[in-house]
């Protein structure tokens, strides 16, 4: 009798997480900015709720929620040290939001890479009050029980949040404006077209290179119009004849994958506001990139 109210039980918390699954994904992955963490953290939080006393638990998915936001904040902590000695630009991991454009949230907020690298400036807990309210649409009240504060100290944390993205990106265009710049740009480095670049590129583009110190990238993000544009025409020759592309989805926003012989060499996204084109970003760690290729529905 015991073993079939077992089996019930787990049955159920077995149907209670994967139904909350899609959404515990999509916190850690905003507040990590890594799929791979993601998926290790989500897995950590399956294991708890394994080990939990599901007859105590009212409302699992609230749970599962706290569980996994406070487990993404601590992981964050270590992940800063690391990321303090890694070699060159660091740039999210990009994933594929084709057949989840929200990536279990409410709305895409905090999802494109562009975003995500901002928020990365942020201290873990300002990063999850700021998910939790803007992607997944928590309360005030809710978002404050997790991160175990005040509700004022809360709103002030979202407020913060919401501050530094706005001082640090201007308003961007839309998606069919974006999509245009981005096809103009992978035209103009591809043919080396100065005069093009300068025309696309806003003065203060910043261009980032994320090889983690495997691949040959630029080991310094390159600054400024005249930089940005000079340093795309002198790899352009020796650079894209040999590859092949390929437009995909990745976080919400058109992308291009650049291949050789078949084999990813980067993931090419743009960040583009009225001024035109502000952030280039380059994919080629192969610990980012090829997770994602693999995650593509063909």
């Amino acid at each position: 009798m015991h073993t079939g109210d077992d089996a019930d039980s787990l049955d159920r918390a077995t149907r209670e997480f994967l139904a909350a699954r899609p959404r515990l994904f999509g916190i850690a992955y905003r507040v990590l900015g890594s799929a791979v963490e993601a998926e290790d953290l989500v897995q950590e939080a399956w294991l708890r709720w394994q080990n939990t006393d599901h007859a105590n638990i009212r409302e699992p998915a609230a749970f599962l929620t706290t569980v996994t936001t406070r487990l993404a904040i601590n992981f964050a902590h270590s992940a800063r040290v690391r990321r303090e000695s890694y070699v060159g630009p660091w740039l999210p991991e990009p994933v594929d939001t084709s057949l989840d454009p929200h990536v279990g949230a409410e709305r895409a907020e905090a999802l494109e890479l562009a975003v995500l690298l901002l928020l990365e400036k942020l201290n873990p807990v300002e990063r999850a009050a700021y998910v939790l309210r803007e992607a997944f649409d928590y309360p005030f009240k809710q978002v404050a029980d997790i991160l175990e504060t005040s509700e004022a100290n809360t709103r002030q944390l979202v407020s913060r949040a919401r501050k530094h993205l706005a001082s640090e990106r201007k308003e961007r265009v839309s998606p069919a404006d974006h999509t245009r710049l981005l096809k103009v740009f992978l035209a103009a480095a591809q043919t080396g077209n100065l005069a093009v670049l300068e025309d696309v590129l806003a003065a203060d583009v910043v261009s980032y290179s994320d090889g983690g110190g495997v691949r040959g990238a630029s080991k310094i993000p390159v600054i400024g119009r005249p930089h940005v544009s000079k340093y795309l025409v002198a790899f352009a020759p020796r650079f894209w004849p040999q590859m092949d592309i390929r437009w995909l989805e990745a976080n919400g926003r058109p992308a291009v994958l650049v291949s050789a012989d078949g084999n990813a060499v980067a993931l090419l996204s743009v960040d583009a506001s009225a001024e035109g084109i502000d952030r280039v970003m380059w994919v080629m760690n192969p610990a980012k990139l090829l997770p994602y290729v693999a995650s593509l529905s063909d």
